[in-house]
């Protein structure tokens, strides 16, 4: 028992020590588009957070020169556009990012040639440069959106403990799964609809609900009573919609630093939205598997242990609000 208290205690520590912008490690994006024979448009994006603005580079082959670059801030992100000259073809060739060595994001790159499919690619420090290929797979695009879709929801820690804070609320496998349900239709729906640009939110209140959205259930963890059900017991898919439809927002707003490919937006926003239910799922999973294992081994830690959790949850959470009410 004094070993699952010490373990829980370290866990609310490690909660505490998550960053305040939940959403801030965004991955970079640099996009080449074929004007001609010889000339590229190039366009930059480098998280200012991550390390990327500061240490990360696009690279060429040799054959190609850079003109000096047009370079802006867009929110958190330094956005540089430019022409790239290339005297031959850059099929076969390699194209990525220099100095990814010290940052703590990845990147993504699209190729764009005149003629011939649109490529895709995910960048890491391990593989920060990948050959162009003359016909590109079909389905690198999807594949690059849903590994990002995954990411996001695992790193994104508001939206992680929100999902996490709501398992422990319900409990009940099914009641989860239904709750979680409407969470993935309502965030659905407003991901896809702010993206598109039929509406949207200014995203600062919108990441100041998100922080409150954890907070409330948080709180109704712990004023739990089962003599006496809560409107979130009663009635959880009612809440989960409605949370699920700011959380959206807060998905689009990511989507929105990380970039939509141009040509590709159906099939990047299709497989980002899938990704983000896949690491949904994978979350539900392990807190339920958590809870399961603390009933069946350790029934009198149970209760404890959701308490404390949830206690941790909701400072983390009041310390987000906070910061981001205060900007």
């Amino acid at each position: 028992m004094i070993r699952l208290l010490r373990l829980l205690a370290a866990a609310m520590l490690a909660l505490a020590a998550l960053p305040a912008h939940a959403d801030e490690l965004r991955p970079g994006y640099l996009e080449l588009t074929q004007r001609d024979a010889q000339h590229w448009k190039v366009v930059w994006k480098a998280p200012v957070l991550g390390g990327l603005a500061t240490r990360a580079r696009p690279a060429y082959p040799q054959f190609c020169t850079q003109s000096a670059p047009k370079a802006r801030i867009e929110g958190a992100a330094l956005v540089a556009e430019s022409t790239l000259t290339c005297t031959k073809d850059l099929a076969g060739s390699k194209v990525g990012i220099a100095g990814m060595d010290g940052a703590f994001t990845d990147a993504l790159l699209r190729v764009a040639p005149l003629g011939r499919p649109v490529q895709a690619s995910r960048l890491t420090a391990n593989e920060a440069m990948v050959a162009v290929s003359a016909v590109p797979d079909a389905w690198q695009v999807a594949r690059s959106y849903l590994a990002l879709g995954v990411e996001h929801i695992l790193t994104g820690y508001d939206h992680l403990l929100f999902v996490i804070a709501l398992v422990l609320l319900l409990g009940n496998l099914w009641v989860v799964v239904r709750a979680a349900t409407a969470f993935t239709v309502a965030h659905s729906l407003t991901l896809i609809g702010t993206t598109l640009g039929l509406f949207g939110l200014p995203q600062a209140p919108v990441e100041a609900l998100i922080a409150l959205s954890i907070i409330f259930l948080a709180v109704e963890i712990i004023k739990q009573d089962p003599a006496q059900p809560r409107l979130s017991e009663r009635a959880p898919w009612l809440i989960a919609f409605g949370f699920g439809l700011i959380h959206g927002f807060g998905f689009a707003g990511a989507l929105r630093e990380i970039g939509l490919p141009e040509g590709d937006v159906p099939i990047a926003l299709l497989t980002f939205n899938l990704g983000v239910e896949l690491g949904q799922l994978a979350i539900v999973a392990a807190t339920i598997a958590t809870l399961a294992l603390l009933r069946r081994f350790v029934p009198p830690a149970l209760r404890p242990a959701v308490l404390a959790a949830s206690y941790a949850i909701g400072i983390t959470a009041s310390f987000w609000f906070i910061e981001r009410m205060i900007g």
